[in-house]
């Protein structure tokens, strides 16, 4: 029902009106839908990254180069599940 808008590519004029109008004729006149756009929204992206990375338990799930090479793509479903 809402909708926050995060990153810079949010703020091309006129994105969040075609948003919602493109929304609300997907789920139709009975379902209220609020597209919310912070004014810093330029940064959010980023943000929520940097503050990804920096948990303990998201660095358990870093893929250096050389695993990669070693292990290829299997690599990725070991440590993310």
């Amino acid at each position: 029902r809402e909708v926050v808008l995060s990153g810079g590519s949010t703020l091309f004029p006129g994105f969040g009106d075609r948003l919602l109008s493109e929304t609300r004729r997907l789920v139709g006149p009975n379902t209220k839908v609020r597209i919310l756009a912070p004014p810093e929204r330029k940064y959010s992206a980023w943000v929520g990254g940097s503050i990804l990375a920096s948990l303990a338990s998201f660095q358990k799930m870093w893929v250096s180069a050389a695993e990669y090479q070693e292990h290829g793509d299997r690599i990725l479903h070991a440590k993310m599940f």
